[in-house]
């Protein structure tokens, strides 16, 4: 019987499935599950993800992926690869595929606001649909892009440690480094409490609370408007 395509199993299986240690990047993931990702090509990405993706999809969890829509066949290709089969798991709700426009840009920018609703939306749905737990994969390296409130990113990621903590579910962003710049990415670490950098998960010991980390965002701003007075 093959797991990823098989929709008989009774919930009380996944339930109790989901209580199982969750494995990422070779590790055992504990209290925090906001992680941010960094990665030097896509080899050594999916070598990290698709064990993840398809551990869930076997135990009857919801996966929810937000891809570059230029390599949205890549990516279901790449599931392939591991066994999975992505038609099926759509159909049947299990995994929800999603194109940057369709997440962080709808309108044609990024609101940090209603990004925050959005993500509490796709964990509350995941429960709503009596999966046990949501592992929400997420790209954004369209922030190194011109996009209007894409400035905004690093304080909605900062900001997401009031909410993520009121979940079970893993919330992973993805940093492909040949499309970031180096302070982006000091910024970007600090406000995710795991990380995974050379295909390994660690607590980071780079990771700022939110209260900290926004006043310093606000300082900033305060200092950048004055130098531009």
């Amino acid at each position: 019987m093959d797991p990823i395509k098989d929709s008989d199993l009774t919930r009380d299986r996944h339930s109790a499935e989901s209580r199982e240690p969750i494995r990422l990047a070779g590790a055992a993931l504990g209290e925090y599950r906001h992680v941010c990702a960094f990665f030097n090509n896509p080899d050594e990405e999916y070598r990290v993800l698709l064990p993840f993706i398809k551990e869930g999809l076997a135990r009857g969890e919801k996966a929810f992926h937000v891809v570059d829509p230029k390599l949205r066949d890549e990516h279901l290709r790449r599931l392939a690869s591991a066994g999975i089969d992505a038609a099926a798991a759509e159909q049947n709700g299990q995994l929800t595929l999603r194109n940057w426009h369709e997440a962080y840009l709808r309108d044609g920018r990024f609101d940090q606001d209603k990004m925050l609703a959005f993500i509490q939306e796709v964990l509350e749905q995941g429960r709503q649909q009596g999966f046990p737990l949501t592992r929400l994969a997420a790209h954004a390296e369209w922030t190194a892009e011109d996009w209007p409130g894409a400035n905004d990113f690093v304080e909605y990621e900062t900001r997401l440690n009031y909410i993520l903590p009121r979940y079970q579910d893993i919330v992973i962003y993805l940093y492909d480094l040949t499309k970031i710049g180096a302070e982006y990415v000091i910024d970007i670490m600090r406000t995710h409490p795991m990380v995974i950098i050379g295909g390994i998960l660690q607590e980071n010991p780079f990771f700022i609370p939110p209260d900290e980390f926004l006043q310093e965002l606000r300082d900033r701003e305060a200092r950048r408007k004055v130098a531009h007075a």
